[in-house]
């Protein structure tokens, strides 16, 4: 069984992001493979221990991201890929679909598997993007998988609960907190994987349109507004002035 796990390389999540007109600022910044990619890493390893078969962990990104896959050779995938692209743009999840699914096009992978969602942009695009690319079924937020030869069973995260679907192979899945719990990098694992080879593909070998989008500016969040306190003898008071400030100062009613 081959599975493709995707791998996004972000800043570590208590970086501290500074602008730099159309980009942040790279400079002193940790990065780090996206914690929910984590869980992905660790379930196509998993498959792989059941099933038998390959693992390939799959990066589309700068020079920087074959970091982000030697960090996932050490916890035990077979082979990396590395999509480069220079002054990629981590927001364009068209763009970074249609590589990942023309990949996984030739590959003939029969399980594609990423994290619910990258911790630094959140769009939550870029699985649902290939599944629907390459006409595959797609199950998010997995929680428990279960094989019955060509046939997968997926309990998944719903509000409120789980649901379970069934569908066969190939498929699309991402994988929610509590799939499973990510082993750790041993160092023999981290000295192998500075000697692996990763392969490198770039958009033209890919067949690929190229990005439509273009970031103009990024601009920080305007500074929070300040709250205020309504000051009232009983409940009625507090009612009648939280209405009246909704009413004719917030004007949302």
């Amino acid at each position: 069984m081959k599975v493709i796990v995707l791998v996004k390389q972000v800043p570590d999540t208590e970086a501290s992001i500074k602008l730099a007109d159309k980009s942040i600022n790279e400079a002193g910044i940790k990065w780090i493979i996206s914690p929910y990619d984590e869980f992905a890493i660790e379930e196509g390893i998993r498959i792989r221990e059941k099933q038998g078969g390959e693992v390939v962990a799959l990066s589309v990104g700068p020079e920087r991201a074959k970091d982000a896959l030697r960090t996932a050779y050490a916890m035990g995938v077979d082979k990396a890929v590395h999509i480069k692209v220079d002054g990629y743009n981590t927001f364009d999840s068209v763009f970074t679909s249609e590589l990942i699914a023309n990949f996984v096009k030739d590959e003939k992978a029969d399980i594609v598997i990423g994290g619910r969602q990258s911790i630094d942009t959140d769009s939550s695009q870029v699985c649902v993007q290939v599944a629907e690319r390459l006409g595959l079924p797609h199950a998010i937020l997995a929680l428990k998988l279960e094989f019955d030869g060509n046939n997968l069973k997926v309990t998944r995260e719903i509000e409120g609960g789980t649901a379970t679907l069934e569908t066969s192979l190939p498929v699309v899945i991402t994988a929610q907190k509590g799939l499973n719990e990510p082993r750790y990098p041993s160092l023999k694992g981290i000295m192998s994987a500075k000697k692996k080879p990763i392969t490198e593909k770039s958009p033209a070998d890919l067949s690929s349109s190229g990005s439509k989008i273009e970031i103009t500016s990024l601009e920080p969040p305007p500074p929070r507004v300040a709250g205020r306190k309504l000051e009232a003898g009983d409940a009625k008071g507090f009612a009648e002035q939280l209405v009246k400030a909704l009413r004719e100062e917030a004007k949302v009613i």
